[in-house]
């Protein structure tokens, strides 16, 4: 069985990692180049800055900060937010992102995904999917979780493979911020029915959350921020617990 990865998320504001409760209710939890150097040398496998307030505020992706981040960690991290075209995907790989993630502008142009493959190569192109359940079914919103859009979670999670992603970073905003567990039975669905890995995000709140969508979940990875950005779980603590699980972990 393939490792799995620990990837500690930091959701970025005006240069601050916040958090919130679905998605609304943002508070600074802390320093984002700081933060992002304490998970490298805890032993996360990975990191994912999310630039939250970009595709709101249609401005570009944070090029300064990824500079100062790649020049502070030694483990692989990926960037989002605001990307809109293969240039804005340019300037941050150039800064030293080694992923970046395509979410509102995918959905409302799905080309975006195939022109940064073709680019890049798929192992560069994360499609980040927040998705909440609506009229029984689980709608793909946009904008930081602000507007619902007409796609459907699975057939887009589909598509966007199709077109040359190379994880699917799904989260789910009824989960997110919670700490009740993450929705496993939708990654699981989601992990047998694509080819590519699947991040989960969105619920973590005890080490058992994390053991059960990598195993019953079959998610690749799992992802989390308040129990990390709060000291709940120390990343070393839950490695761990994991491999006494026997999860393999990297």
């Amino acid at each position: 069985m393939v490792a799995k990865r620990i990837i500690p998320c930091l959701d970025v504001k005006d240069g601050a990692v916040v958090k919130g409760v679905n998605f609304e209710g943002l508070k600074e939890v802390g320093d984002a180049v700081e933060m992002g150097r304490k998970y490298s040398l805890d032993g996360a496998d990975e990191l994912v800055y999310l630039d939250i307030s970009a595709s709101k505020e249609g401005r570009s992706t944070f090029v300064n900060l990824v500079e100062k981040i790649a020049l502070n960690i030694n483990i692989p991290f990926c960037v989002g937010g605001g990307i809109t075209s293969v240039d804005d995907a340019s300037r941050l790989l150039d800064a030293g992102a080694d992923k970046i993630t395509v979410n509102s502008a995918a959905v409302a142009r799905p080309e975006l995904i195939t022109e940064i493959a073709s680019k890049y190569g798929s192992q560069f192109v994360v499609c980040a999917i927040d998705a909440k359940v609506s009229d029984g079914i689980w709608r793909v919103t946009t904008h930081g979780g602000s507007r619902f859009s007409e796609r459907e979670l699975f057939s887009w999670a589909q598509q966007a493979q199709e077109r040359g992603a190379g994880e699917i970073l799904f989260t789910s905003m009824d989960h997110d911020g919670t700490k009740s567990g993450y929705a496993c039975e939708v990654y699981k669905q989601l992990s047998t029915t694509l080819s590519i890995p699947v991040i989960a995000s969105g619920g973590a709140g005890k080490i058992s959350d994390i053991a059960d969508v990598l195993t019953d979940g079959c998610a690749d990875a799992a992802l989390a921020a308040s129990i990390f950005h709060y000291g709940e779980i120390p990343i070393p603590v839950l490695k761990n617990e994991l491999k006494k699980l026997g999860i393999p972990i990297r």
